[in-house]
C-alpha cells in the first residue's frame, strides 16, 4: 500500500512544503552562480528512471561551463576534492548536497521520489547486470539507501545491488531512517568525494 499510493502522496506533500526553502536557495545560490562565471544556474542531465525511463534531472551548475565528464573504470562519476572543474561555489554546493535541491522538480513532476535509489546517467543504460536491474523498478530518489549510509565509499558494483536490495525491501519506516540518516551524514560530510587516479579515468 506504501509503494503503490502513499509513497507518492508523501512525495508532493513534502516538495510541495519544501518549496518556500528551495525558491530561498535558489535566489541565493542562483546569484553565486552567476556572480562567479556567468554561466547557467541549471545543470540538466539525462539520467535513467523507473521501468528504465530516461528524464532530465535538474541540479545547480556545480561545474565550469563545458566541463568535461570523467568517469571512473567501474562506471561511477569521477569526484575528487581538487577537481579544476568545479567552480568555488560548487565545491561547497557538492559539500552540503545543496546542488540537489532543485530535484524538487523532478519529484512533482514525477520522475523522481525524495527517497529512492541513486539515478544513473543514461549512458550506462546497457551496462546493468540481472542481479542490477530491480533498481529501476522504483522511482529513483533525491537521497537513498546508498547516499545516506555510504555515499561516494562504495563500487559502483554495490551501489547498484544496494540499490535494488532497496527497491525490493522499501518500506516507510525504511524510508523514515533513511531521511534521517542522510541528515546525519551530510552534516558530518561523510565520504563526499570517489576518485581513482588519473591514469583510470574515461573522458566523455
Amino acid at each position: 500500500m506504501y509503494k503503490k499510493y502513499f509513497k507518492r502522496i508523501f512525495d508532493i506533500f513534502l516538495s510541495i512544503l519544501g518549496l518556500p526553502i528551495f525558491l530561498v536557495i535558489l535566489i541565493v545560490f542562483g546569484l553565486l552562480i552567476k556572480l562567479e562565471d556567468r554561466g547557467p544556474i541549471f545543470y540538466k542531465a539525462e539520467r535513467i528512471g523507473k521501468n528504465f525511463k530516461i528524464y532530465k534531472m535538474y541540479k545547480f551548475r556545480s561545474m565550469k561551463v563545458n566541463a568535461s565528464t570523467l568517469l571512473n573504470d567501474d562506471g561511477s562519476t569521477y569526484n575528487a576534492k581538487d577537481d579544476p572543474r568545479v567552480t568555488k561555489i560548487g565545491k561547497f554546493m557538492r559539500e552540503t548536497s545543496i546542488d540537489e535541491t532543485p530535484q524538487i522538480i523532478n519529484v512533482l513532476k514525477g520522475d523522481m521520489s525524495i527517497i529512492g535509489p541513486r539515478a544513473s546517467m543514461a549512458i550506462v543504460i546497457d551496462t546493468f547486470k540481472d542481479d542490477e536491474k530491480d533498481k529501476m523498478k522504483v522511482r529513483p530518489g533525491i537521497t537513498g539507501y546508498t547516499q545516506a549510509y555510504f555515499r561516494n565509499s562504495l563500487s559502483n558494483r554495490d551501489k547498484r545491488l544496494k540499490d535494488a536490495w532497496y527497491a525490493k525491501k522499501m518500506s516507510f519506516w525504511l524510508d523514515v531512517k533513511i531521511f534521517f540518516k542522510t541528515i546525519l551524514t551530510v552534516f558530518n560530510k561523510e565520504s563526499i568525494y570517489t576518485e581513482s587516479s588519473k591514469d583510470e579515468r574515461n573522458i566523455i
